[in-house]
């Protein structure tokens, strides 16, 4: 190994792909196959220290310990539900703190992973929004979520290998952070990796349609959409993004996005049923009509409520009358089961601990506090 230190800026390894990892080493005139070896040891074998990387020249390793790091999260805290869904708060940051939810079914297991320290998009139904935005996380935060969840996993379930399913729907807009997102996939689908296959691995976004279009060039993964109304009036208010990014132009995004033949994926579309706002009989075969030309299913989800959302969730009976009337127009529909709903870790809930940037918490706090004065003085009145 020639010196060439220099040229190198300490960087956590973790968050880099293979490519990046070779040309890292080519700084330092080592073989790229030591790209390989380091990404086996770290990923494969959940090994992060490099002594232990018997392959590895002692040169290259002491070398390693004083120009890079393989940084690992700290977990603050784990909650376990009675349904099997374990609840993570992983650490960073020095101000931040992200949730990660692991999802067990009978034949898979799923780990949701956040993308960013709280979201700005502001959905108007979710926690996450209502937390604030603290910025987006690096790949190496992102993978670190996986590296965490699997190998944490492996040594208490004894099996080789457990999570089969990577989905961002964590906190954050994975679209919003895209060069971030789009590495930490790259490793997530490497075979010297974690090997996830193309189906395995999905990203959700609330339609930013110029990054959609961009993804569907960078990568073949799964995509589902947060659409969670069948027209502009409803997801206005729902969804902001929808202001900028209209249902006709997100549509055209979708359309767009499964149109290589090489692609045998469907579009999911998400779709969480609040009372009274987009659960009608009516919103329903509006939908249908909207989506009826895209390859596509729908999962209704029943609304997880938080502290202060605003919302109800739509009746059991509300949903399933929902659900046969976009059956009977042809549209594979299920109405997804709420899992860790008792450890806040359902769709929707995940807030974490982040310093918010925007200050939207204390908006909402403050908005709160209003309403609850409007409430005691109507009731004051009245008596």
């Amino acid at each position: 190994m020639k010196s060439n230190e220099q040229n190198v800026v300490e960087q956590n390894l973790l968050g880099m792909s293979q490519q990046d990892l070779e040309q890292f080493f080519s700084v330092i005139d080592e073989k790229s196959f030591r790209a390989t070896q380091l990404m086996k040891w770290m990923h494969q074998q959940g090994v992060a220290d490099y002594e232990q990387m018997t392959n590895l020249s002692k040169s290259l390793r002491d070398w390693l310990h004083k120009n890079a790091t393989i940084q690992l999260p700290e977990m603050l805290n784990e909650e376990i539900s009675t349904d099997g869904t374990r609840k993570w708060l992983l650490k960073v940051d020095d101000k931040n703190a992200v949730e990660t939810v692991f999802i067990p079914e009978n034949d898979r297991a799923t780990l949701c992973v956040s993308s960013q320290a709280g979201c700005a998009l502001d959905c108007t139904f979710c926690a996450t929004a209502r937390q604030g935005f603290a910025g987006n996380l690096t790949a190496a935060q992102i993978i670190s979520q996986l590296w965490f969840a699997e190998h944490r996993l492996r040594t208490q379930f004894n099996k080789r290998r457990v999570i089969g399913n990577v989905v961002f729907m964590g906190m954050g807009e994975p679209l919003a952070n895209f060069d971030n997102v789009v590495t930490a996939i790259r490793i997530m689908m490497d075979d010297n990796a974690y090997g996830l296959g193309k189906r395995k691995v999905t990203v959700s976004t609330s339609g930013i349609v110029p990054k959609i279009d961009k993804l569907r060039d960078e990568l073949d993964v799964s995509l589902a959409v947060s659409l969670h109304a069948p027209n502009d009036e409803i997801r206005n208010q729902l969804v902001p993004m929808n202001r900028r990014y209209p249902i006709a132009e997100l549509m055209q995004a979708c359309r767009r996005f499964i149109e290589d033949k090489n692609r045998k994926h469907t579009i999911t579309f998400e779709y969480v049923m609040l009372d009274k706002i987009n659960d009608s009989p009516q919103n329903a075969k509006q939908l249908a009509k909207l989506i009826k030309d895209v390859p596509s299913k729908v999962n209704l989800i029943p609304f997880n409520a938080f502290p202060n959302s605003g919302f109800e969730r739509s009746s059991d009976q509300v949903i399933e009358e929902f659900r046969e009337i976009l059956q009977a127009a042809g549209i594979t529909t299920i109405t997804r089961r709420p899992r860790g709903e008792d450890i806040a870790a359902a769709c929707g809930q995940l807030a974490g601990d982040i310093t918010d940037k925007v200050k939207r918490q204390r908006h909402f706090e403050k908005l709160h506090e209003r309403e609850m004065l409007d409430y005691r003085v109507e009731v004051a009145t009245c008596a």
